[in-house]
């Protein structure tokens, strides 16, 4: 008897028939299969090998890097800016500086310094008049005297000097020089605003010819000078001598500083004078007393002397000054 194949090279010899009639079957169901993969060959990878999607969170952190670069970049953008908008321009040269100062002071010229130290003096200048000839409250003729004579009448046969004086506390405290009122029975003095007052003699210092007056009436406006140390002061600086020159005034002249600490002998011998500053602004008979002012409109000194080798009395370019620190000393003023 004849043994069946366990493996057989024909399927459907090996099968029999019922085997064998599957086997189409079999067939239609592979090539089903292949006509599909044949239809979708970009199907992908089948549900478990696929990734799930990303959310948002997770998809932001992937671009942080680049999110970063991008707030950086705005953030030097916006700073920079107004450097970027602006015009830059250059600074001006020295030429261009010159020329628009040139024009500015052509279409406003500045103000006089000596002006400006005229101005600011003028209110502390007193008219100082001396009568010896008469008895207080009484001329030399024996009539009644309701005021100081006119300085422009003054004539010093009529026993009246003239010059000048600074107030150098607003309660009517006033330097002059002591030539100017050593000996006059009356001394009346007359302020900036026209008013008139009669003076005593508070305190005398005779090695700088130096008086300090008191005001009997003081005006209500009275304005004190500004004293400067004369510490600074050096021969070229610019000074302003007011006073009355022969009763005229107040008069104004400018000049400058010529020398320090000189010496002066009066005409008559009778007092050396020292330690004085010298300059050559226009002084007269009448300046005596009056201030020498800085341009600032300080006062730095009292006009006291002018070198007169001729018999005029008369200015020739040389004049003296007691320094404000004497003068402040005699006043009882503290030093600078």
């Amino acid at each position: 008897m004849a043994r069946t194949s366990l493996y057989s090279r024909s399927p459907a010899r090996a099968a029999g028939p019922g085997l064998a009639a599957s086997a189409p079957a079999a067939d239609a169901v592979s090539a089903a299969a292949a006509a599909g993969a044949a239809l979708a060959p970009d199907a992908g990878p089948s549900a478990p090998d696929a990734a799930p999607p990303l959310s948002f969170v997770q998809r932001l952190r992937r671009r942080e890097r680049w999110l970063w670069a991008g707030a950086m970049l705005a953030l030097v953008l916006v700073a920079g800016w107004p450097a970027w908008t602006a015009k830059i321009q250059r600074p001006p040269s020295i030429e261009q500086i010159d020329a628009a100062l040139r024009e500015s002071i052509t279409k406003e010229p500045l103000p006089s310094p000596g002006l400006a130290a005229y101005e600011a003096i003028l209110p502390s200048v007193v008219r100082v008049v001396g009568d010896s000839a008469a008895a207080p409250g009484r001329h030399k003729s024996g009539k009644p005297v309701e005021r100081a004579p006119d300085p422009e009448e003054a004539d010093p046969m009529d026993g009246r000097s003239v010059g000048t004086g600074v107030v150098i506390v607003d309660k009517g405290l006033i330097l002059t020089n002591l030539h100017v009122v050593e000996g006059a029975a009356r001394i009346t003095v007359t302020f900036a605003d026209g008013s008139q007052s009669e003076a005593k003699v508070v305190s005398l210092q005779p090695e700088n010819d130096l008086a300090v007056l008191q005001a009997l009436t003081i005006p209500d406006d009275l304005h004190a000078a500004t004293m400067r140390s004369t510490g600074g002061l050096a021969p070229g600086d610019a000074v302003l001598a007011v006073g009355f020159p022969f009763g005229i005034g107040p008069s104004a002249s400018q000049g400058v500083v010529s020398g320090l600490k000189r010496e002066f002998r009066s005409p008559e011998g009778k007092r050396i004078l020292t330690n004085l500053i010298q300059f050559d602004a226009a002084a007269n008979p009448g300046n005596s007393g009056g201030p020498l002012v800085t341009m600032d409109g300080h006062v730095v000194g009292i006009v006291t002397a002018i070198m007169n080798p001729n018999e005029q009395r008369t200015f020739i370019g040389i004049g003296f000054a007691v320094p404000i620190e004497n003068a402040a000393a005699g006043a009882g003023l503290p030093p600078f």
